[in-house]
């Protein structure tokens, strides 16, 4: 009896070790206060000024509605795109946004927040990144922190889901 207790209380206390090593964008409350902060500042400059005429504002909108149309990119959503595959094409761009992934790396992330494969799948496909460059930015990320050899870095490369062409790319640009 007390072999299994200890056993479910060194499990716990293996996944608790595991949870407060995860890296700090694998947790959820630093993207919950980034999400407020942003939709607060946001909220600031959103211009909702209720002096504007009813006129004016339309015009405005029809600006923007305008401006927007004519800027369109490939990860604007389509008519055909569910609700859930848009979630998740925002969620990879975001993920993009703040750090490098690969292909396979950026689904398993957005398949560890809750989306379906098919829906991570999607996204990141959706999303239509440069996959070599990613590689250089993961390759320098790595440097900045740490020492490795050539081989060495294109090695963690390939581990984080990256293909060899594009480990040894991303290694490439950074002088190794």
């Amino acid at each position: 009896m007390t072999d299994a207790l200890e056993a479910k209380a060194e499990a716990a206390a293996a996944k608790a070790r595991a949870k407060a090593l995860r890296p700090w964008f694998k947790k959820k409350r630093y993207w919950l206060a980034a999400f407020v902060g942003i939709t607060f500042i946001g909220s600031l400059f959103s211009g909702n000024d209720s002096s504007n005429s009813t006129s004016s504002s339309n015009t405005t909108r029809q600006k923007a509605t305008a401006s927007s149309a004519a800027t369109t990119s490939p990860t604007v959503a389509t008519s055909k795109e569910t609700v859930s595959e848009a979630n998740a094409r925002r969620s990879a761009e975001s993920y993009l946004a703040f750090q490098a992934f690969s292909r396979e790396g950026l689904i398993k992330q957005l398949k560890f927040e809750g989306y379906s494969t098919a829906d991570a799948t999607y996204a990141v496909d959706a999303v239509d990144a440069d996959w070599m460059a990613q590689a250089a930015k993961s390759a320098k990320a790595y440097l900045e922190f740490q020492s490795f050899s050539r081989s060495g870095l294109i090695d963690q490369l390939i581990f984080e889901g990256f293909t060899r062409a594009q480990a040894e790319y991303g290694v490439s640009t950074t002088g190794l």
